[in-house]
């Protein structure tokens, strides 16, 4: 009898944290998800409101020498790039998977994508977030993306 009631405790607690880390994850998600809505309408306002007040932004891609490129970008610089988006340049980040970690009030989400422009293809890369738990709200506090024009086909797999 102990031993079933041991199995039901282990059991409950077990189901517990999964339902509580579920329930994370969909919120990191949907901060990701506020992110994107945002970028895709040029609603700076929308953006802002996932974004860590001190977020670092980054950018690589490999120039045409074939090198390596690190480009740091500010939070103002970002914002003003999408408040100022024409309505002529439609852009969709087109995310194929989602690859999220939670440890606390800490997250790592990472995205592979397709960016299309007005509707045409222009390149992929992936994404990797880094999530903040600032008091019950996930808030971007650092990201990162990788840009590339070729071998796409990898990031489906």
């Amino acid at each position: 009898m102990q031993k079933i009631f041991t199995l039901l405790i282990v059991f409950v607690l077990s189901t517990v944290v999964s339902a509580q880390e579920n329930s994370e994850k969909k919120a990191i998600k949907n901060t990701i998800e506020n992110f994107f809505d945002g970028l895709h309408k040029g609603d700076s306002t929308l953006v802002s409101s996932t974004l860590n007040s001190a977020i670092n932004i980054k950018t690589t891609f490999t120039n045409k020498e074939g090198g390596n490129v690190l480009v740091t970008e500010s939070k103002t610089k970002l914002l003003t790039n999408i408040a100022n988006k024409k309505p002529e340049h439609a852009c969709l980040e087109k995310l194929l998977s989602w690859d999220i970690k939670v440890d606390g009030n800490l997250a790592s989400v990472w995205t592979p994508y397709e960016f299309y422009l007005n509707g045409k293809f222009s390149h992929c890369g992936a994404n990797s977030f880094q999530l903040f738990n600032n008091n019950g709200k996930w808030e971007i506090i650092y990201l990162v993306d990788m840009r590339r024009r070729g071998n796409c086909e990898a990031l489906k797999q």
